[in-house]
């Protein structure tokens, strides 16, 4: 089972996107997103968030299921995610549109909230597919030493909040060896050499990657 999660950042103009949310089995919205949703014809499942920007929503078309969680400890990203894990817990692909653009905090705050949910519900090791996809890039986070098949001349960036955390690379541009990720830049805008990059972490921690 597959589930699309549509947070309410920009919507997706590109075909490849636009194929994630129409091929969906499920599609949970944040908030607002609901009514983006249904101007293109999708028909989701639930709305979770606050719901301090959507008023009547069944004038709108709307009949699923309305999750009203009005705390502010977590933003409508993470309500929808926990939505999501708590109702099919047995999910195996998670895509999230919608994370970025807009506003500047978001987009940092989404991104970076991926290797929060990685932490927090271990993705990585249990083999299911966790990913934001925008018209300009593909993110995802990976746990420990893996090989990745992005393709020769793909362009990567690598984010991680642990510092202590140390990756040696093959099939980079740039060796990852003797980068210590204590600044954002320090990993971005490096590109593959091969098919395959292989990465190898001195210990187990999230990172972020973004494919452009």
């Amino acid at each position: 089972m597959n589930v699309l999660i549509l947070a309410a950042g920009e919507f997706p103009r590109k075909a490849y996107p636009r194929y994630l949310l129409e091929s969906a089995d499920t599609v949970v919205c944040c908030d607002s997103a609901v009514k983006a949703a249904l101007r293109f014809g999708i028909k989701p499942v639930a709305v979770v968030g606050d719901m301090d920007s959507v008023l009547n929503l069944k004038q709108l078309g709307f009949s699923g299921e309305i999750v009203r969680i009005e705390e502010q400890d977590d933003n409508d990203l993470t309500k929808a995610m926990k939505y999501v894990m708590e109702k099919w817990p047995d999910v195996e692909e998670i895509t999230i549109l919608g994370a970025t653009g807009k506003r500047e905090a978001h987009t940092l705050g989404n991104l970076s909230l991926l290797m929060e949910y990685e932490k927090q519900y271990g993705f990585w090791a249990r083999g299911v597919a966790v990913q934001a996809v925008s018209d300009y890039s593909t993110s995802f986070v990976v746990g420990d030493t893996c090989s990745l098949e992005l393709g020769e001349g793909r362009a990567v960036s690598l984010f991680t909040c642990d510092q202590s955390l140390r990756v040696k690379s093959e099939g980079l541009q740039w060796k990852l060896d003797d980068v210590v990720f204590d600044n954002w830049w320090k990993a971005t805008l490096n590109r593959a050499t091969a098919d395959t990059v292989k990465l190898t972490f001195n210990h187990p921690a999230p990172l972020l990657i973004i494919l452009d």
